[in-house]
């Protein structure tokens, strides 16, 4: 039994299934994906947009995704020249190719700084995700195994927190610190500076592609698995307590922690409750989805190359609203996320030419306020005459994000803090954070290791605790699409 469908909790239905188990998993929205969904949400004829997660960085390097094969099963995932950009005042910008060499070329005097800090975890892209991505409970066999990554990872962090790479000029950064807001947290901070080490790489060795058509590709390939393998997927059904759920010899909760503790009542070990009960939320975002009449008209056209944009302006003034965030402040220039999907895929664009525009503002949790304007405003000081190409717009506050996804307390997408502490201590610390105390009872959501993105990872890790002390199987099972009768 599982309980959410995110990538994280069908993730383990698919393991589960191919192991060849009776799987059921309920969802209380009324369609599965969680945060990889893709709508139309009544803003122009024909077109969707990205609930969540819309660029897939984690999707590429997921061990998960790439032995289920996205490629093999329809899924195609589509390129921008540039990963991603970070314009500044003055219509400066750095600008993050898949090739480090084109990206150092670019940054000028600080190309060779920024080459130095990035090319050997760009030729140990392996063992990195590993580090992140693995297991931790497999020992000598799991991340430990490539310590001297881990260590050098622990080492740029370090440097990055204490006193910055030894850049000579202000566009490297702020490129930098683009890509660790991310974390939506504390800047400077190691979580900032470990999530922006990770996703500066992987710009460089498996892209930032966005899947053709939405993040709901994603979604349907796994559903579409499930399915074959015989498990059963019902949507619009809320569960409250364990006991509204038929019996099962096994249950994965794709949940918050305090989810966990509300389904599971009395049955959760008293200090295991209040150790979940305990673990923080991070900070909020609140959503705005555009609809434009033309391309974004970036002061610099590089930048319109790039699937991603962050806005902030330099590093110091996004350290600045990152630290208002986090005291509870609306910052006066939030930082902004900004996706163009319409740069790799033309699907996405309307039938009249109409493209839709993906953005998030960071905000404090909670935050009731409609953050329309500033989003526009900060796009309009990178991009002057961004105003005159909105056609309509769509505004979420923070509050209302769980709305559409119950992982998303206050509007903390990451669903729990993001820190150098609860990166380890997720969503608490211990040997093993999937396990909740009881027999055959597992938390497999972005609360666990290795935390958010669309990867798979914690709902993989999870099913396969659950196949091997719960069914007693000792061989994992494949995940490659089945050949085709005939080939």
């Amino acid at each position: 039994m599982v309980v959410g469908s995110g990538p994280n909790g069908l993730a383990a239905a698919v393991t589960c299934a191919r192991a060849g188990l009776s799987v059921l998993v309920v969802e209380a929205q009324p369609e599965p994906g969680g945060g990889a969904r893709t709508l139309d949400l009544g803003l122009a004829p024909g077109m969707v947009h990205d609930l969540c997660s819309a660029v897939h960085p984690l999707a590429a390097a997921s061990p998960f995704l790439r032995e289920f094969d996205l490629a093999a099963r329809g899924v195609e995932l589509l390129h921008p020249d540039a990963a991603y950009a970070h314009p500044l005042d003055g219509g400066r910008a750095g600008v993050a190719y898949r090739s480090l060499e084109r990206t150092a070329e670019g940054l000028g005097v600080d190309g060779r700084a920024w080459r130095r800090l990035l090319r050997p975890f760009v030729d140990r892209a392996e063992a990195l995700m590993e580090v992140v991505l693995g297991d931790r409970a497999r020992g000598a066999d799991g991340p430990l195994a490539h310590g001297p990554t881990a260590l050098r990872l622990m080492a740029a962090v370090v440097e990055q927190v204490a006193v910055g790479t030894r850049f000579d000029s202000d566009v490297a950064p702020a490129l930098l610190a683009g890509v660790g807001a991310h974390a939506s947290t504390r800047q400077p901070s190691a979580a900032a500076a470990g999530t922006g080490l990770l996703l500066a790489t992987l710009a460089h060795v498996g892209g930032w592609p966005v899947p053709r058509g939405g993040s709901r590709a994603i979604t349907d390939a796994l559903v579409a698995d499930l399915r074959a393998h015989g498990g059963e997927l019902i949507t619009g059904v809320t569960v409250d307590d364990l006991d509204e759920l038929p019996r099962a010899r096994a249950y994965l909760l794709d949940t918050t922690p305090r989810t966990a503790v509300r389904v599971l009542g009395r049955r959760l070990p008293p200090g295991r409750a209040r150790a979940l009960t305990r673990f923080p939320y991070g900070n909020g975002v609140a959503k705005v989805d555009l609809v434009l009449s033309g391309p974004v008209p970036w002061a610099n056209p590089e930048v319109g190359r790039a699937g991603t944009v962050h806005l902030g302006g330099s590093r110091a003034q996004l350290a600045q609203a990152e630290r208002d965030v986090a005291a509870g402040r609306h910052a006066r220039h939030p930082v902004v996320l900004v996706s163009d999907p319409t740069v790799a895929d033309r699907s996405r664009l309307g039938p009249t030419g109409l493209r839709p525009l993906w953005t998030y503002a960071h905000v404090p949790a909670g935050s009731t306020l409609d953050v329309t304007e500033a989003v526009v405003s900060q796009v309009e000081r990178f991009a002057p005459g961004f105003r005159d190409v909105v056609v309509a717009s769509r505004a979420v506050p923070a509050a209302r994000m769980s709305e559409h996804d119950a992982n998303y307390p206050g509007g903390d997408i990451g669903s729990g803090a993001v820190t150098a502490y609860r990166l380890l201590a997720r969503p608490r610390l211990a040997v093993d954070p999937y396990r909740l105390g009881i027999p055959g009872v597992l938390l497999c959501s972005a609360s666990t290791p290795p935390g958010p993105g669309v990867h798979g990872m914690a709902g993989w890790h999870a099913a396969r605790r659950v196949l091997r002390s719960r069914f007693g199987l000792t061989r994992m099972p494949d995940l490659a699409p089945e050949p085709v009768a005939g080939t």
